[in-house]
């Protein structure tokens, strides 16, 4: 497992498994968002078995997968949503952290600076100035 906080309340990782959901309580996680699609993953890792997992620990566990180069309107809403709903951080996780940190930016677009929203990220290897024009775009039509 490897947690990489974006922010003191969001942060991602790549693939977790269920054996690191009671670590991630422990952390003071509240929310799990996974942005994979089952289709991706072996069954052990596919999203009933983490949702079960997750909630046996009181976790909320959020189901959004956005496909990779296929993100929609939809996923950065649920995601806002659950960001926006949840009692504690956030820990959202997809293949290797990339995707999760795509969908944070585009959702927090008009709430934090986009220079932060593209550097935030690039810390952990993230490079999402390629979205700037993007970011840019949704945060003047708020």
């Amino acid at each position: 497992m490897d947690i990489r906080p974006i922010t003191p309340d969001y942060a991602v990782s790549p693939q977790i498994e269920p054996g690191d959901l009671p670590a991630i309580k422990a952390a003071g996680y509240a929310t799990v968002i996974d942005n994979r699609p089952d289709g991706e993953i072996p069954p052990q890792l596919q999203t009933a078995t983490m949702q079960a997992a997750a909630e046996a620990l009181g976790l909320v566990f959020i189901v959004n997968p956005v496909i990779g180069g296929a993100m929609t309107p939809e996923n950065v809403a649920t995601q806002r949503a659950a960001m926006d709903t949840a009692t504690g951080p956030v820990l959202a996780y997809c293949a290797s952290g990339n995707r999760s940190s795509v969908v944070w930016a585009l959702a927090e677009a008009g709430r934090r600076p986009v220079d932060d929203l593209v550097g935030l990220p690039a810390r952990f290897g993230y490079q999402l100035d390629h979205l700037r024009p993007q970011i840019e775009a949704l945060t003047q039509a708020k």
